[in-house]
C-alpha cells in the first residue's frame, strides 16, 4: 500500500475570499483573495481525478465542458464530469443547473450574447450538506457565498458562455456545441450502503463515498488510485496521518482509521470496484 499526503496550492481569483473554510490558515489581508485550493500530484503525472476546494464571493461565469468523445476530437485527453460537496453556503446561495426549459443552440448563444442566459438557468438554492453531480454538457455556474469541495475529472478545459460582463474571453461556439441546455435531471444516489459507508454518486468516470470515523481496511485494485478527502476530523492511513482540509491519495491494501465524528470523503474511477 502507498499512502501520499498532497502538496496544496492556493488559486488567488478575484471571486474567491479571504475568510477561508476551517482546516484552512486564512490569507494576509492585504493579498489577493483566495478562489481555490488545488490538491497536487506529486511529479508530472496527469491523475484521472483532481480534487479542490471553492471558495466564492461572486457569481462564477456561465459555463460547460466537453464528455471525452468531445474531447478527444479536439486533441485533448478527457472531458470533464464533476461533482460538488456543499460545506457551507449564505442563506441566498444558489448555484446553476442546467436550463429551466430546453434550449437549442441559437438561442442559447443568443443567450448568452445578450446577458439573458441568466434567467434562462435553473438556479437551484443550496445549503450545507448538499450534493450535486453534473456531467460533461451541463450548462451550470456556481454562485456566491459558497465553500465546496469538487471532485472532478483532471481536466481544464472549460468553455465560458457569459461572465456578467466581465473582460474575459468566452467561447461560444465551442461552449454551445457541446452543451446539452435542458433541465438537469439528478445522477442517481445510491445512498447508505452499510451503517458506516454513503455512495454519493456512482458515476460514468468517478465514484464518490462517504464515510464516518472508526477502522477499516481497504483494498483498490492493481494500478488504480483513491483519493481520501477528510472534512472533519483526523486519523492515519498506513502510517500517515491526516488532517481536516487535506487530501491523501492511496493504492493497493490500507488499513485506515479515522477518530469518531470524522466526516471523509474517498473518490475513485468509475471502473473500479472496492
Amino acid at each position: 500500500m502507498t499512502a501520499t499526503l498532497l502538496a496544496t496550492h492556493r488559486v488567488e481569483k478575484p471571486w474567491g475570499r479571504h475568510s477561508l473554510y476551517p482546516g484552512f490558515t486564512d490569507p494576509a489581508a492585504d493579498g489577493e483573495p483566495v478562489g481555490e485550493v488545488w490538491f497536487q500530484t506529486p511529479g508530472d503525472s496527469t491523475p484521472d481525478l483532481l480534487i479542490k476546494y471553492l471558495f466564492t464571493s461572486e457569481k462564477l461565469s456561465v459555463q460547460v465542458h466537453p464528455d471525452d468523445e468531445q474531447a478527444h476530437a479536439r486533441g485533448l485527453p478527457r472531458g470533464k464530469d464533476e461533482c460538488w460537496v456543499i460545506l457551507a453556503a449564505e442563506p441566498d446561495s444558489t448555484i446553476a443547473l442546467g436550463t429551466k426549459a430546453p434550449v437549442n443552440g441559437e438561442t442559447l448563444r443568443a443567450a448568452a450574447l445578450d446577458g439573458s442566459i441568466e434567467d434562462l438557468l435553473d438556479w437551484k438554492p443550496v445549503k450545507q450538506g448538499d450534493f450535486f453531480y453534473a456531467p460533461s454538457g451541463t450548462v451550470h455556474a456556481i454562485g456566491a457565498g459558497i465553500t465546496l469541495i469538487e471532485i472532478q475529472q483532471n481536466s481544464d478545459t472549460t468553455y465560458r458562455l457569459y461572465d456578467y460582463g466581465r473582460p474575459r474571453e468566452l467561447h461560444l461556439d465551442e461552449g454551445v456545441a457541446v452543451s446539452d441546455a435542458r433541465p438537469f435531471v439528478p445522477h442517481p444516489m445510491p445512498g447508505k450502503v452499510a451503517d458506516d459507508r454513503t455512495i454519493l454518486v456512482e458515476g460514468p468516470k468517478f465514484v464518490l463515498e462517504r464515510w464516518e470515523g472508526g477502522h477499516r481496511t481497504l483494498t483498490l485494485p492493481e494500478g488504480k488510485t483513491g483519493w481520501l478527502i477528510p472534512v472533519q476530523g483526523e486519523g492515519v492511513v498506513d502510517g500517515v496521518p491526516f488532517h481536516a482540509g487535506e487530501c491523501v491519495t492511496l493504492h493497493g491494501g490500507c488499513e485506515l482509521h479515522a477518530e469518531m465524528g470524522s466526516d471523509l470523503l474517498f473518490a475513485y474511477p468509475g471502473d473500479t470496484r472496492i
